[in-house]
């Protein structure tokens, strides 16, 4: 299965004094590419929560920046999921530079746990989302 991806812009709010795109900001647009790849299936959060009685939270993220992003850049930000047991998905992500060649900025692997939304307890991930993935 190809990556997902969203594009987003890189605006001021998001870079440090130098216009380079402050380390932390990288999560943000990890972050909205993961909510969109969601979307895409048919799935909101809120909706989840309330029908469901699911969250996602992330428990650990591991990234590698290689290319500072900076002012006005159009990203592209990918993500791949993969199940990891019953209750956990990791999404191996990457942004990139849209312009020139896609110059990989930074890659990251986020797992994800599904958790009860009213006790916060581990929860299989819902089939009709998760299903399929390797």
């Amino acid at each position: 299965m190809s990556a997902f991806q969203v594009s987003a812009r890189v605006y001021w709010e998001d870079t440090d004094a130098g216009g380079v795109v402050y380390y932390a900001n990288y999560l943000r647009f990890l972050e909205r590419a993961r909510t969109e790849w969601l979307r895409a299936r048919g799935h909101h959060q809120n909706e989840l929560a309330r029908t469901l009685g699911v969250l996602f939270a992330v428990a650990e993220v591991n990234i590698r920046y290689r290319s500072p992003a900076r002012l006005d850049d159009l990203l592209v930000i990918t993500c791949q999921p993969q199940t990891e047991g019953g209750a956990s998905v990791i999404f191996n992500q990457q942004v990139r530079r849209e312009r020139d060649d896609g110059e990989l900025l930074a890659e990251a692997s986020v797992r994800v746990v599904c958790v009860g939304a009213d006790d916060f307890r581990p929860r299989r991930l819902p089939p009709d989302i998760f299903g399929g993935l390797q």
